[in-house]
């Protein structure tokens, strides 16, 4: 764990010695840095980029899409993860134990496209606001994936790209959560 620690803070270290590019294309509120072929794109909200910033990410996705995530009601996010899974993306997602609940909800609504979700027990609350993109691309930050994230809250988005090495870490991160967390089943009677 003290290795994982050190790890993320040495690329956060990395990352922040980058120089930001004043790059035309980007969307107004975003910001992009580049350190040795890796970028990192940051949004803002309310009513910044973040949410088209991850449904872009997810719809770039060529073979998978790992979640870890707290709130997990937005819209159009859900639809772009279910279209992923589509196209043949391996799509898994693990949820806070928050996200279990007698009504139809995100989790149900991604379970009952067929794709895996797991509910996070331990511990008291699994805050991530995580996905790692192909094995190279990873969106964190603040922003739950919610309407409220996008439209009421001050929240942030970073999705750092084309780093492997640090999508490795979150990818042992999520297979450490997944065996501490149980498999979703649905809600009765929406299946």
């Amino acid at each position: 764990m003290m290795l994982r620690r050190a790890f993320a803070l040495s690329v956060v270290v990395a990352l922040s010695l980058g120089t930001a590019l004043a790059d035309s294309s980007s969307r107004p509120g975003e910001t992009t840095t580049s350190l040795n072929g890796a970028t990192a794109t940051v949004a803002f909200s309310p009513e910044g980029q973040g949410q088209a910033l991850i449904v872009h990410a997810i719809d770039e996705a060529n073979r998978s899409v790992l979640v870890q995530a707290y709130g997990f009601t937005n819209k159009s996010i859900l639809r772009a993860l279910v279209q992923a899974h589509k196209r043949g993306v391996n799509v898994k997602i693990i949820l806070d134990k928050s996200n279990k609940s007698r009504r139809y909800s995100g989790a149900t609504y991604v379970y009952n496209a067929g794709i895996p979700v797991w509910i996070g027990y331990r511990p008291a609350i699994a805050h991530n606001k995580v996905m790692i993109i192909d094995g190279k691309n990873i969106i964190t930050g603040s922003f739950n994936f919610t309407k409220s994230a996008q439209t009421r809250n001050a929240e942030n988005v970073l999705l750092i790209q084309n780093a492997p090495e640090l999508a490795i870490a979150y990818m042992s991160d999520w297979e450490w959560r997944k065996g501490l967390s149980k498999r979703y089943q649905g809600v009765i009677g929406t299946n």
